[in-house]
């Protein structure tokens, strides 16, 4: 009889540490389950979160276009500033633009508009 306790004490004993192994084989899948799903959403938001790789690629073209128009207008303000200082101090900058803009002519003179279309010729006398 005294056999018959520590076989059934030992088989409980066993069959315990086999529960226990199979609870902590069981957490282990749970827990790298858990860690696997984290990775994928952390790996989203860092692709498409609020200041992911699809903003940041965004924001960078944003910043190349911004970074091509104001050298654009500081071509076109250095322009602008080299026509003033010759309208400035250009005489015959000023005459040009008289001309060019408003039609002045020297007293002699007549300016010959061409017409665009092939209807025939214009002449003005000023």
């Amino acid at each position: 009889m005294a056999r018959s306790n520590t076989n059934a004490g030992a088989k409980q004993s066993n069959a315990f540490v086999r529960l226990y192994e199979r609870s902590r084989l069981g957490w282990r899948k749970v827990a790298t389950g858990a860690a696997a799903l984290l990775a994928i959403a952390m790996g989203y938001h860092v692709i498409f979160g609020q200041n992911g790789l699809t903003v940041y690629q965004q924001k960078r073209q944003d910043a190349q276009s911004l970074d091509n128009q104001l050298r654009s207008l500081q071509r076109e303000n250095d322009l602008l500033k080299g026509h003033v200082d010759r309208l400035q101090s250009d005489p015959n900058a000023i005459e040009h633009q008289a001309r060019e803009e408003l039609h002045y002519t020297r007293p002699g003179e007549v300016i010959v508009y061409m017409p665009t279309t092939a209807s025939g010729t214009t002449t003005a006398k000023h």
